[in-house]
């Protein structure tokens, strides 16, 4: 045979190294010879298994050719001899794992090492022995079928499988047979259906069965190899079956006092089915005796449980007689012909002559009153009788189970219920109280009843603004923009369709703000005018009128506080003024100095108002500190000191010589009271700022980061050295020439 074409390349000569190479096709013979490789599995022999032999037609027995094998199994489990060409199985191999290999093989000149040929492919099959059994994967197996069945109805099915070659031989062929279980299955042998084998198999007889199955290779020829499973086959019901009273007749006792509704007695019925195939219905055969009665289906229990429809009195009628018929509830057609599928029994009930305690005209009461009752008036009543054919008078009391129950009481004879007090809503919505009714005759006799009495609300209560907490408000907000959603309380009960109603009073109209009712219960706080400013107003106030729609109608007056917030970008409200900033390692000794300057600060205003005989510099009556607020706008520059007396800071100054502040605007000043002074400048332009100080601050500050800006001919900050130079100041004009005159407490700054 050949092989197809294929394509081989000539070398260049010499005079076509530089041109393109020329390719050409041609047939390559194929010189193999092949036999048949098969190689049966679980060898067990001591030596190798033989395979079969490579050859080739160029090979003429000289030993100038050897054999090379490649691919699934080369050299591991498949070895060659290199000058025959013999192949060896060298371990035993299993078909059900791997059932062919696919290898490669080559014939080589010993002496130039060139193939002869082309590598060529083959495959060694591995011979399938029978070895496996047949195997039932899901067993036990379960099964059923219906009672009554005609023979051969289907039941199951069960498969076995063998991992044999189902190909080769009959290894992998299997027959079923039935081992147990007989006569009332069969199983067919090739397919493993199970069919009944006899008719009308009845449940209420056996309901279960067993059955050993085998399944055998080889045909089930002898030699073969089997394997066993168990199957459980049930028969389901059918109602196939009637229900049966247990007797024909049937004495039941009820004492009269029985209430309706009340368990009479119990019918039981004998059904042999099972599950719903047993359900059984009861009822009363229509009479004039069986109204007084109904019967309730058990079908758990299959009984009829008989119950009282209408009140029984001994003294009236004292037997009552009546048929009670059961019948399935899902009958099958199939069987209707066998028998009715139903019964009959006769019921007496003996009615019990019992003395009974007295009735109730209701099993509960329930009244309403207002709160404001005067004490004394009727609010309801209650009314009992005695049943028996005695009937005996009753008497009435009230239990007392709390100590509200003291509020009410009763009439003994009448049953009329009245109240002892005046009765409050807010301190208990609902009093339940106790009636107790007894026989006259006969004292061990008595009934109780539940009476419920409602208190009503009377409007007393005025509404209230449900949150008082402040409000806020951007300083950028709008006219007519909706701050916040308010809300009311009532202590009243609020009755059906309550309404609250949100207004400003009409003598205190604001023009910064105003109230919207939105007429769900729910009021808004809306800006009247637009931008709003911190540092001018931070606070305001609004009252809101709040009242109820109840009679009389109730008003409150609340009063909200909206405090003005800056507002950035992302929402952030800023509604606080900034804290003074203090030292954070001052000590115990700084700290006691500083309140000790504010004291004398303070005690220096005091007795500046009591000297009547000094000259001032303003004749108002105002104090010593409007003094020096006016002083700073209206006065004479630094260079006057005659509106207040310096001396008592320089003495302030000396006390405090020992403590040196450097603030963050470079400004060196004596004592911790330069913390306060030197910070008072920022505070001043935020509103929070109080006299005496803002003649201080004007003259302590005014450099790099005032909102006013330098007050000094030079834009930038500059350096003053401890010891350099500073009588330059004098050409600044008057104010600078008192600065420029004291010790150098300037290093930085204007």
């Amino acid at each position: 045979s050949f092989s197809p074409y294929s394509t081989q390349s000539n070398p260049p000569s010499s005079n076509q190294a530089s041109g393109p190479r020329r390719q050409r096709i041609h047939r390559v013979k194929r010189e193999w010879v092949w036999n048949q490789f098969f190689v049966v599995e679980e060898y067990m022999g001591s030596e190798p298994q033989y395979v079969g032999k490579l050859h080739t037609d160029m090979d003429h027995g000289d030993n100038t050719v050897k054999y090379k094998l490649s691919g699934e199994g080369a050299g591991s489990v498949f070895t060659i001899d290199q000058i025959t060409g013999d192949i060896h199985a060298l371990v035993g191999l299993d078909r059900e794992e791997k059932s062919h290999y696919m290898l490669k093989a080559q014939a080589i000149d010993i002496h130039t090492g060139l193939p002869l040929e082309p590598e060529s492919e083959f495959i060694i099959n591995v011979q399938d022995i029978n070895d496996n059994e047949p195997q039932f994967q899901n067993g036990p197996y379960s099964g059923s079928v219906p009672e009554m069945s005609p023979k051969g109805t289907y039941v199951t099915q069960v498969t076995a499988t063998d991992r044999d070659d189902p190909t080769y031989g009959i290894s992998a062929r299997i027959v079923y047979s039935i081992l147990h279980g007989q006569p009332y299955f069969t199983v067919d042998p090739k397919t493993g259906v199970i069919r009944t084998a006899l008719g009308n198999m009845d449940r209420e007889v056996k309901g279960e069965y067993q059955v050993l199955l085998q399944a055998k290779d080889m045909e089930g020829q002898l030699g073969g190899l089997a394997s066993t499973t168990t199957i459980n086959i049930t028969l389901t019901d059918i109602n196939d079956n009637p229900p049966r009273f247990a007797k024909s007749i049937f004495h039941l006792w009820v004492p009269e006092s029985a209430s309706v509704g009340s368990v009479v007695g119990h019918i039981q019925v004998h059904d042999l089915d099972a599950d719903s195939n047993a359900q059984v219905d009861f009822f009363i055969v229509p009479e004039d005796e069986g109204d007084m009665f109904d019967i309730i289906s058990n079908d758990q229990s299959q009984e009829g449980v008989v119950v009282l429809k209408k009140m029984l009195d001994y003294e009236t009628k004292k037997i009552y007689t009546f048929k009670v018929e059961a019948s399935n509830t899902h009958q099958d057609p199939r069987f209707l012909h066998l028998w009715p599928f139903k019964d009959s029994a006769i019921v007496t009930v003996n009615v019990l002559d019992i003395e009974e305690p007295p009735v109730f005209t209701k099993s509960f009461y329930s009244v309403d009153m207002y709160e404001d009752t005067p004490p004394g008036t009727i609010i309801s009543s209650v009314t009992a009788h005695d049943l028996d054919a005695s009937n005996s008078a009753v008497r009435y009391s009230l239990e007392w189970l709390t100590e509200s129950d003291s509020c009410f009481e009763i009439d003994t004879v009448e049953g009329t219920i009245s109240t002892n007090e005046y009765l409050d809503r807010e301190t208990t919505v609902q009093h339940n109280i106790t009636v107790v009714a007894t026989k006259v005759n006969n004292h061990m006799l008595s009934t109780k009843v539940l009476v419920t009495v409602n208190i009503l609300d009377v409007n007393e209560f005025p509404p209230e603004l449900a949150v008082l907490s402040d409000l806020f408000v951007c300083e950028n907000s709008r006219v007519g923009q909706v701050i916040q959603i308010v809300s009311a309380v009532d202590r009243d009960l609020s009755p059906v369709g309550q309404r609250f109603f949100f207004k400003t009073p009409k003598e205190l109209r604001n023009r910064n703000f105003t109230v919207w009712d939105f007429g769900n219960n729910t009021a808004g706080v809306v800006t009247r005018r637009s931008s709003f400013q911190q540092q001018l107003q931070d606070t305001y106030v609004l009252p809101v009128v709040v009242e109820d729609s109840g009679y009389p109608a109730q008003s409150s007056t609340a009063t909200l506080t909206i405090r003005v917030c800056s507002c950035e970008a992302g929402g952030f409200l800023t509604c606080s003024a900034e804290a003074i900033f203090m030292p954070v390692d001052l000590s115990i000794g700084a700290t006691m100095v500083i309140l000790l300057c504010i004291a004398l600060l303070i005690g220096l205003c005091m007795s500046q108002r009591h000297q009547k005989g000094k000259k001032i510099l303003m004749t108002s009556k105002e104090d010593i500190c409007d003094n020096v607020i006016h002083y700073d706008d209206e006065g004479g520059g630094e260079a006057d000191t005659h509106a207040f007396d310096m001396s008592t800071l320089s003495n302030i100054m000396v006390a405090v010589n020992n403590w040196a502040y450097f603030s963050s605007h470079g400004i060196v000043m004596q004592g911790d009271v330069a913390t306060i002074i030197e910070n008072r400048p920022e505070e001043s332009q935020r509103g929070y700022v109080a006299p005496p100080y803002e003649y201080l601050e004007s003259y302590a500050y005014k450099g790099d980061g005032s909102v006013a800006g330098s007050l000094s001919s030079i834009e930038e900050s500059w350096i003053i050295d401890n010891s350099a130079d500073i009588s330059s100041l004098f050409d600044w004009e008057e104010p600078f020439k008192t600065l420029a005159s004291q010790p150098p407490y300037l290093s930085k700054g204007n």
